[in-house]
């Protein structure tokens, strides 16, 4: 089991940083890991671009559909490890194997249970990979939940993306200050304890939710705009306001998400619970556009949940949309 997990986790965590890989090699990784599945695989792999399970998504330990990861050999698992890394930036394939790397060390904890088995991370493909028509494809497990939506080669659709750290701060053991989503939380804190002793509104309330409000819902809603607007801020406060952003966006390519100033126009950073690291902590960004929630409450503030909504395109909605209403 841990070999073949480790097939995700190994290699150069730059092996796409330095190579423009567009959404037409994205299709070409996703046509070449169908080629190497049998025709089981290949049928718990694939389903309808339409197809109900399209929005099934979830980021607790069960079972899901599509191919698990312990069900293909290692050529497989190397073209899953491909398609994967093309799809995010060189920082989201890292992060992404971080994510995995936790969940190995839950199983062995676990003592090698299978509600902890690392191999059940699987790759689902909807539609038919083309330079015509729409497609999209998901990697999910624990903790991970990554879609994506390819329109004609034109526009890609990265929605909604979940990453979970548990812990969020590894504090033993030869992983020891691992965090998977640190640099996004301290960046967080810094501003929002900066905004704080400037006398901003930015803390709406002392006790922070228990999880990210959206949760598991298939159509994310608007939340109540909370904390402070970027209009409002001063220079440097927008600067990292933005900066903000663009990390937690970072974890896609930027010529499939890319955050500019005009992006976060009406846009609202607030933040739950206290500002000390160690506390339990919330903290979302919206705009009318898209929602991102960040929760550190559970395991005494150490397992986190971050996650990115678009009100519009989840799972290519509006592009899909638009295409079937051309299409008829």
């Amino acid at each position: 089991m841990r070999a073949v997990c480790l097939l995700l986790l190994s290699g150069s965590l730059t092996l796409f940083a330095d190579t423009p890989v567009g959404s037409a090699q994205v299709k070409a990784s996703a046509l070449k890991f169908l080629g190497l599945l049998n025709a089981e695989q290949k049928e718990k792999a694939t389903f309808d671009l339409t197809d109900e399970e399209r929005e099934n998504w979830h980021y607790v330990p069960l079972d899901r559909a599509g191919l698990r990861l312990d069900a293909m050999d290692e050529t497989q698992q190397k073209a899953a490890h491909e398609l994967l890394g093309q799809s995010l930036s060189a920082q989201g394939h890292a992060t992404a194997k971080q994510v995995i790397q936790q969940e190995m060390m839950l199983y062995e904890k676990s003592n090698q249970s299978e509600y902890r088995n690392p191999g059940k991370y699987t790759v689902a493909i909807f539609g038919t990979p083309s330079a015509e028509k729409p497609w999209g494809w998901r990697f999910e497990g624990h903790h991970l939940s990554l879609n994506f939506t390819i329109a004609e080669e034109k526009v890609v659709l990265t929605t909604p993306f979940f990453f979970g750290t548990n812990p969020a701060e590894v504090r033993e053991g030869p992983h020891k200050g691992m965090r998977p989503l640190g640099k996004i939380e301290d960046t967080a804190r810094s501003l929002a304890r900066k905004l704080h002793q400037e006398g901003k509104h930015v803390r709406f309330t002392n006790e922070p939710p228990k999880e990210i409000i959206s949760a598991q819902d298939r159509v994310a809603k608007k939340l109540n705009n909370e904390g402070v607007t970027y209009s409002e801020l001063g220079e440097e406060a927008k600067k990292e306001f933005l900066v903000l952003t663009q990390l937690i966006a970072s974890s896609q390519r930027k010529d499939f998400l890319n955050i500019t100033t005009d992006s976060l126009n009406e846009a609202y950073f607030g933040w739950a619970g206290e500002f000390d690291a160690g506390e339990a902590h919330y903290f979302r960004i919206q705009s009318p556009q898209f929602l991102i929630e960040y929760a550190n409450i559970q395991n005494g503030a150490n397992h986190a949940h971050l996650v990115w909504r678009d009100f519009d395109g989840d799972f290519g909605r509006n592009v899909l949309k638009e295409h079937l209403d051309h299409a008829h």
